[in-house]
């Protein structure tokens, strides 16, 4: 049998930062949390879409994203849903990331939240701005793929 800390739930996927931009390397980081926000996004209440990371005096922070607060707990004991967070990353990592995203331009995404084990974790992207005209040959390239996919289906059916 598996072992429990190996389980991984996705509670959040953020489809839109991939198509955004173009995602050049991931990390994995932890997050600084209150109680009720972990009960929340165990209930998947948790949006990534308008989220992103800034580094600050060598420190990580998730900014704008959006856990609404759990409903069982009672008004006195909730978080801010769009609260500032902690994320939890090794200093050499922060320092790596503090120089390409001022020296290249990038921006750091929040891709992707779950559970590995009982721990939240947070994928963040390093990525670069794709313009619009990059945007566009990826949505033909999907549908032309999916084009040539329904054609090799109708020939074996």
């Amino acid at each position: 049998m598996g072992n429990e800390k190996d389980t991984i739930k996705i509670i959040s996927d953020n489809r839109q930062a991939r198509h955004l931009y173009e995602i050049l390397e991931t990390y994995e980081v932890g997050i600084e949390l209150k109680g009720t926000e972990v009960k929340s996004i165990r209930a998947g209440q948790v949006n990534l879409r308008d989220g992103y990371v800034l580094l600050r005096r060598s420190e990580a922070w998730l900014i704008n994203v959006h856990i609404s607060p759990y409903e069982a707990s009672g008004q006195y004991f909730n978080h801010d849903p769009r609260r500032t967070r902690k994320l939890l990353l090794h200093s050499r990592e922060i320092r790596k990331l503090i120089g390409q995203v001022e020296q290249k331009g990038l921006t750091l995404v929040p891709l992707k939240m779950y559970m590995k084990g009982s721990w939240v974790k947070l994928t963040i992207g390093l990525g670069k701005g794709k313009k619009l005209h990059d945007k566009r040959e990826d949505l033909k390239r999907r549908d032309d793929n999916r084009d040539i996919a329904r054609a090799m289906k109708r020939d074996y059916d």
